[in-house]
């Protein structure tokens, strides 16, 4: 097998499990906090774990990987929405395998899917950028048009609209999570629209945004990580969700040949699997009223929608190739 961006974390446990990325492992996102979870599960000793990682979000290049990885591990961990085309294909072709997607939609007899809720926290995003902004405009930039973002932007414009309906969202997918030239250009140009809050869905290519943020002297919201412990100066607040404990628990279940049926969800209900971390700048006024959505979500008061069809933002210099 072709070695480039496979490495082994791990020579305990009787099963092999690949754990599979899209883009690089450290790209301070989403599959940074994946790659804890698989760390943690290889120094438990639940099994040896393998990465495979710097695979490009191409549909045929994700499944000539697969296709390359998958006859050398008894089971794979796909992390994020990209793997809900190309893992199910394999799966059915490989049914003495195990398989599991984390962030993703899809199940069958031998494959399961994990949902660590991302949408609830963007949703609480949207109440606080609500009540900061001052120009009544923000915004929301994503890269890739993969199910878990579509539903994070839906839930951040709903949380905008429960908190202050007369606030309007520029919001686009720029089609990179990597790119941070191209990130800078839309963020820049979000800003110049007026907005003077982003919340921003993106891995490595964030620092384009923070660093468009930091000239433009606007707040951003960040997800996954905490960004307001990494950049307090830039971010006001992030919108942590745990794919660690999707990826820990996938791993699990797959060990002890568990395989549910429905997607397993963590929530704002799970412990703290998903929460808003709000920096010192949040009013407190803001604070409440974010406490008082989240409370509201918990107690299923506040329905969430995982579509939004209103319109995009896409900035005339910048041409979005997602």
């Amino acid at each position: 097998m072709d070695t480039a961006g496979h490495r082994g974390i791990a020579m305990s446990g009787d099963m092999k499990i690949a754990v599979f990325f899209v883009g690089e492992v450290q790209d301070d996102g989403f599959n940074a906090s994946a790659l804890a979870g698989a760390e943690r599960a290889a120094q438990d000793g639940l099994a040896a774990i393998t990465l495979v990682s710097g695979v490009r979000y191409d549909q045929d290049e994700i499944r000539a990987r697969l296709a390359e990885v998958v006859p050398e591990v008894d089971g794979l961990v796909f992390i994020g929405g990209q793997g809900n085309i190309a893992t199910p294909e394999i799966a059915a072709r490989h049914p003495d395998k195990r398989f599991a997607i984390v962030q993703g939609q899809k199940t069958g007899a031998n494959l399961a899917s994990y949902d660590v809720r991302q949408e609830d926290s963007a949703f609480l995003a949207g109440v606080l950028a609500a009540h900061l902004s001052r120009t009544g405009i923000v915004g929301h930039l994503s890269g890739h048009r993969v199910r878990p973002g579509l539903k994070g932007r839906a839930a951040f414009v709903a949380g905008v609209a429960h908190a202050d309906p007369g606030v309007k969202v520029l919001t686009g997918f720029c089609g990179t999570q990597d790119d941070s030239a191209v990130t800078r250009r839309w963020a820049k140009a979000e800003i110049a629209g007026g907005a003077d809050v982003l919340f921003t869905m993106l891995n490595a290519a964030r620092r384009g945004a923070v660093e468009a943020c930091r000239a433009g002297r606007v707040w951003q919201i960040g997800n996954a990580l905490d960004w307001v412990a990494k950049d307090p100066e830039v971010f006001v607040a992030s919108a942590l969700a745990r794919i660690d404990l999707g990826v820990e628990r996938a791993i699990g279940d797959m060990v002890a040949g568990h395989c549910p049926e429905a997607i397993v969800e963590f929530g704002l209900n799970t412990g703290d699997a998903v929460s808003l971390r709000l920096g010192s700048a949040v009013p407190a006024a803001a604070a409440t009223a974010v406490e008082a959505a989240a409370s509201a979500l918990r107690a299923g008061r506040i329905s969430i929608p995982d579509t939004y069809d209103g319109p995009e933002f896409e900035p005339e210099a910048v041409r979005c190739d997602g």
